[in-house]
């Protein structure tokens, strides 16, 4: 091995060889690489085996030039899938997905879905805050986003503060002195809502992907038989945000005459090609984890790492870049540390975190299953009348005696028999620079949405946007909004708050209890 000085003396030649160079016009670019390459020869040297170090143990030295780098952050990833393998042993390396104790209720009917499923039988997990009235008249159906739980408040038999702990209680948004609120668990779920991982009454055993595609709407018309076995016949309101959001509007589309006021927040009335998009790059980074399995991993090491992955992916979308630069800025988490490939700015420290503190308390076909629901949502005439095409021939099927073969699932999780190719209509790249062009955030919605949502003309309708919020953007809201007047609807309260009121992008109906809380308590009142 050469020494230490003869190393120095190679290094001051090339310097010395390289600064000539630079400096001298005459030097062509090939001079400079020729010393870079003599230096590289004069260190030649067998190649030694690299050792892989565990939880940021300095790397054992080496031939190399530099030592090998650490990552802790693979490190434990991989701890942490032994763990749960050795669990496995036991009890099954599958958590528990549970969000405190819940009412439950049980459904015998079957519910016949959207896209040709059904579920053969169902629960539905919901918490209730305040006291019903006599003739029932006073009870608001609140919906979740995506991974929420039924837990919007505490309760007594869970104290634990719940995601929209400072809306609901006496003299808050929603006011218990005045309102009986029900939230439920979506089915697709698994916080007690039947879901993907819940047991399949056919055959004992888990449905894992064998579970049928939802849509939003058929997770509203489960809701809707809770409320039937409540005696409950009609809504004071339908609220909700995000994904929630877009519930409350398909619960006034799907039974107008049972819903008196319709909540929307942060949501939207069709899901856009931006959001879309989002969520099928998190179901893919979760579906190419090996341990994914295609869905059949319940008595094995869930897919840990990609629900981590997808979740970093999600709160991306969830805040602001604004609101980033103030919070974390430039800085790094120790920056008296060389730079690493691991979780280093303060911002990826913050994603690392999210991620981890996600990976192991939602189910990963929840999340497969729940995020497609959302990107199928379309309130749309021709989508709705589709939907109600497919289910009468279903349910005439049914009538008969037949059921669909198990091997045309139109459910399954494939790529399309053809790859994408421009769509004839869009024109190329010139037409749709035109239509960027021409095209203005003050456009009048499509008559097709208009006309989906004319079944909510004579309900007062609250819909609000943030102006920070990419994954729906405001844009989205005043299309909720343009759409019910143009169908009639003359009592829409339509507000959009300025990066100046909240900068917290898409969380803000979890974070700003002051202008969205007070709008919606206005609103009720």
């Amino acid at each position: 091995m050469r020494s230490q000085k003869h190393i120095a003396a190679s290094l001051r030649r090339v310097s010395g060889a390289l600064s000539h160079a630079s400096h001298s016009p005459a030097t062509s670019q090939s001079s400079r690489t020729a010393a870079v390459a003599g230096l590289r020869l004069s260190r030649a040297q067998p190649q030694q085996q690299q050792q892989r170090c565990l939880h940021g143990q300095a790397p054992r030295r080496s031939g190399a030039s530099n030592p090998a780098m650490a990552f802790p952050c693979l490190d434990a990833l991989e701890t942490r899938s032994e763990t749960l393998k050795k669990r496995s042993d036991s009890s099954g390396p599958e958590p528990s997905y549970v969000a405190g104790a819940t009412q439950t209720f049980h459904c015998d009917e079957p519910l016949l879905l959207d896209w040709g499923g059904m579920l053969p039988e169902f629960d539905i997990a919901y918490e209730s805050w305040g006291e019903m009235n006599a003739d029932k008249s006073n009870v608001i159906l609140l919906h979740t986003g995506l991974s929420a739980s039924s837990h919007a408040h505490s309760t007594s038999a869970n104290p634990q503060p719940g995601w929209w702990e400072r809306f609901i209680g006496p003299g808050l948004a929603l006011d218990t002195d005045k309102y009986h609120i029900i939230c439920t668990n979506v089915i697709g779920g698994c916080y007690g809502s039947t879901g993907p991982s819940s047991i399949d009454p056919a055959d004992g055993q888990r449905y894992a992907t064998r579970f049928p595609i939802l849509t939003l709407e058929d997770m509203v018309r489960a809701q809707f038989r809770l409320l039937d076995n409540l005696g409950v016949n009609k809504l004071y309101a339908s609220v909700g945000s995000s994904m929630g959001g877009m519930q409350s509007l398909a619960a006034g589309v799907l039974f107008p005459e049972r819903v008196g006021r319709i909540i929307s927040i942060s949501g939207c009335a069709r899901s856009h090609p931006y959001s879309i998009a989002m969520r099928h790059t998190q179901r893919q980074v979760l579906m190419m984890d090996p341990n994914w399995n295609r869905g059949f991993y319940y008595d094995n090491v869930p897919p840990h790492a990609g629900m981590k992955l997808a979740r970093e992916i999600a709160t991306v979308t969830y805040r602001s870049g604004p609101e980033w630069e103030l919070r974390f800025g430039r800085r790094r988490a120790d920056p008296s540390k060389p730079p690493a490939l691991c979780p280093d700015f303060l911002i990826e420290t913050y994603l690392d975190h999210a991620g981890e503190k996600f990976c192991l308390t939602y189910d990963p076909n929840s999340l497969l299953y729940v995020s497609k629901a959302m990107d199928l949502f379309d309130l749309g005439h021709a989508c709705q009348k589709a939907a109600a095409t497919r289910r009468a021939e279903r349910l005439e099927s049914l009538h008969k005696g037949v059921y669909a073969s198990n091997e045309n699932v139109s459910c399954s999780l494939t790529l399309p028999d053809k790859p994408y190719e421009e769509q004839p209509e869009s024109g190329g790249s010139a037409d749709i620079d035109t239509k960027l062009a021409t095209q203005s955030d003050s456009s009048k919605p499509p008559e097709d949405l208009i006309k989906g949502l004319s079944a909510l003309r004579d309900h007062p309708a609250l819909v609000m946007g943030v102006a920070s919020d990419i994954l729906f953007p405001a844009w989205q809201q005043r299309e909720i909004a343009d759409a019910l007047r143009l169908a009639g609807n003359r009592n829409v309260a339509h507000y959009e708050l300025s990066e100046e009121q909240s900068m917290f992008g898409h969380d803000t109906f979890l974070l700003d209890v002051k202008n969205v809380g007070g709008a919606i308590k206005n609103f009720l009142q």
